[in-house]
């Protein structure tokens, strides 16, 4: 039997893949190891397939005597690392906090697993595997009609979150070099589904628009963005753990972009069918609000790799898995209540959004 270690296996990523993988597999234990800082909820992991094959245990990436009694005692042979301070905003107000989290948890996490699977004797590519989570953001930003990233772009971060993101990829990579250690990269684009935290863009555009809230927009909106289905992506992450190369990076996409001010007037479309107001559109509440600094302007996904080389594609068209987010959070009012309920919470959105004007 697989045991999988998923870091960060109480936030959004990381309960849809716990959820995906339990179903997937019978034969896989899922180990999860959770800070549960403002992101991530126990919450969260409520009603798991056969719950049994799961374990939670609260902690940092940060704590290596923790790591390694994990490994031991849970004989894990895999590891899903999603644990990773994760919103640009927050990096701006913050950095440090990133620095502690996505580069020393990795290289921490890193060390672990190649000490207990060197003493193992296991450091075999057919039996252990670090897969690590990256995002597109570590590239850069993309003028309109630039050629989509690939696993060949060179890096060029342009805020604290995606530097921080940049060296641990890095970090990932010279361990698989340097130690024989074998990992795998994804490098993925954004993300929306079921359990999304409400900061977000597509689940605060949702409960505000609910809400008869304003929904704030950076700038014009004009930002260029590629979307990508939670599921798909879960299902990209098992391929990658399972099929994918030693030492390769493997860019996951949505073939999805559409400007912010597009993809929000969408998401208002659908919600003017599904639960309509009294009068007018929830376009109405759309409220355009000072720009983030350094905001970049286009991210955009060639996946044609992980396609040809493990046979994957996005599943999921942005309208329909825009109407199943929606349901799920109209749906799921008492996870949103709860997450809510955070102090972090009120006082983050006070002071990235309502500060803006």
């Amino acid at each position: 039997m697989n045991t999988i270690l998923v870091t960060g296996g109480a936030g959004f990523i990381g309960s849809n893949f716990i959820r995906y993988a339990l179903i997937k597999d019978k034969d896989v234990r899922i180990v999860n190891l959770d800070a549960l800082t403002y992101a991530g909820n126990l919450i969260s992991l409520g009603k798991l397939p056969d719950p049994k094959r799961h374990t939670f245990i609260q902690g940092g990436v940060e704590n290596s005597e923790l790591l390694e009694k994990i490994l031991r005692e849970h004989e894990v042979t895999r590891i899903v690392h999603f644990a990773a301070e994760t919103h640009v905003d927050r990096s701006i107000i913050d950095p440090e906090l990133f620095i502690r989290t996505n580069v020393i948890g990795t290289y921490r996490l890193l060390m672990a697993a190649l000490k207990y699977w060197e003493e193992r004797k296991i450091l075999d590519d057919s039996i252990v595997r670090f897969h690590h989570i990256s995002t597109d953001e570590v590239f850069g930003a993309l003028g309109k009609n630039d050629p989509p990233f690939d696993e060949n772009t060179p890096y060029q971060p342009n805020s604290p979150y995606s530097a921080s993101k940049a060296a641990s990829d890095h970090f990932v990579r010279s361990f698989s070099r340097t130690y024989g250690l074998p990992v795998t990269i994804t490098n993925c684009s954004n993300n929306y589904g079921p359990f999304q935290y409400p900061e977000k863009l597509i689940p605060l555009v949702i409960l505000n628009a609910l809400e008869e809230k304003p929904i704030p927009i950076y700038g014009k909106g004009a930002q260029i963005r590629d979307w990508l289905y939670v599921s798909d992506h879960c299902d990209a992450i098992w391929k990658a753990l399972f099929n994918g190369t030693s030492g390769e990076t493997y860019c996951i996409g949505g073939d999805t972009q559409i400007e912010n001010i597009e993809l929000v007037k969408m998401i208002c479309r659908i919600l003017d069918e599904k639960k309509p107001l009294h009068s007018g559109s929830y376009e109405q509440y759309i409220h355009f609000v000072t720009d983030r600094p350094g905001h970049d302007f286009r991210y955009a996904i060639n996946c044609t790799k992980i396609k040809q080389k493990l046979d994957w594609k996005p599943k999921t068209l942005l309208h329909d898995g825009l109407c199943a987010t929606i349901r799920w959070y109209l749906d799921n009012i008492e996870w949103v209540k709860a997450v809510r309920k955070k102090p972090s919470y009120q006082e983050w959105i006070t002071k990235n959004y309502l500060k803006r004007g």
